[in-house]
């Protein structure tokens, strides 16, 4: 690989439109910072070590937590740093990280639905794929999250299994919390939102086409989320004959940091 200065000039030459640099990563990845369309709170995006315009990338979204920000992954997880290091050592193959914001307030309280679904799906999709060079198909997407992000992303995944290859929960739940946009919610869209209801649904589609879940927990983190939550829908999920892998963090110490780590290799170990 050539020496860290030359990967950085490379990334550096690379201008998105309405982004700023937040950070240079050690191995020469770069954190932009701006605004996604359809959305209101500013959020990120990770271009990898050697990062070339001409060649053409995997995609993460990763959907923050509940009352949260995007700011969670590069401070809270130290994403930009791990990825930097995993893919100069050639562990991960490289990739882009996209990580948006929902809500209008600093730390929006709650669900990954409704107006911030629309944003995802019709806005910052499209955008990433227009705009970057990116693997613009099923194959090439992956959606992940923790806790609320969690819920987001498998409720996102489910409703829009033509999107995503790979889906991730990290400590997430299950079923549609009555806040945020499902705080009036009646019994339809409940339903409509409920992941252990739309697997069943979905799971012809989903087994088709390949779709995979990693499926992680740690210690319970809120009083809402059982902390059987995600054992069961990975049960779930492997009794619809669906690629399941789940995995289990006992300590404390560093929960996300693991469950980020394992969900990036696990979606794309070189």
């Amino acid at each position: 690989m050539a020496p860290v200065h030359l990967l950085a000039s490379i990334v550096t030459a690379f201008a998105l439109p309405g982004f700023t640099q937040a950070a240079l990563e050690p191995g020469g990845g770069r954190l932009l910072q701006g605004t996604f369309p359809g959305t209101v709170r500013a959020g990120y995006v990770y271009l990898p070590p050697g990062f070339d315009p001409a060649s053409r990338y995997p995609v993460v979204y990763l959907l923050h937590g509940m009352p949260g920000s995007p700011s969670e992954y590069p401070d809270g997880t130290q994403f930009g740093r791990y990825s930097d290091s995993a893919i100069t050592a050639g562990l991960l193959r490289p990739f882009i990280g996209v990580i948006p914001a929902a809500g209008t307030t600093p730390r929006y309280n709650g669900e990954w639905a409704g107006r911030w679904e629309n944003a995802l799906v019709d806005d910052v999709l499209p955008w990433v794929d227009s705009t970057l060079p990116t693997i613009a198909g099923r194959s090439g997407r992956v959606i992940a999250g923790l806790s609320a992000g969690g819920y987001g992303a498998v409720d996102i995944g489910l409703r829009h299994p033509n999107l995503f290859g790979a889906i991730e929960s990290w400590s997430g739940y299950f079923r549609p919390l009555r806040d945020g946009p499902f705080k009036h919610a009646g019994p339809a869209m409940l339903a409509a939102n409920d992941p252990t209801l739309l697997v069943e649904h979905e799971a012809p589609w989903l087994r088709a086409d390949g779709v995979r879940f990693f499926v992680s927990a740690g210690p319970a983190h809120s009083h809402w989320i059982a902390s059987d939550a995600s054992q069961q829908f990975a049960d779930e999920l492997r009794a619809h004959g669906l690629r399941t892998t789940y995995r289990s963090y006992p300590s404390a110490h560093g929960q996300w940091r693991e469950q980020l780590d394992a969900g990036l290799e696990w979606a794309f170990r070189a």
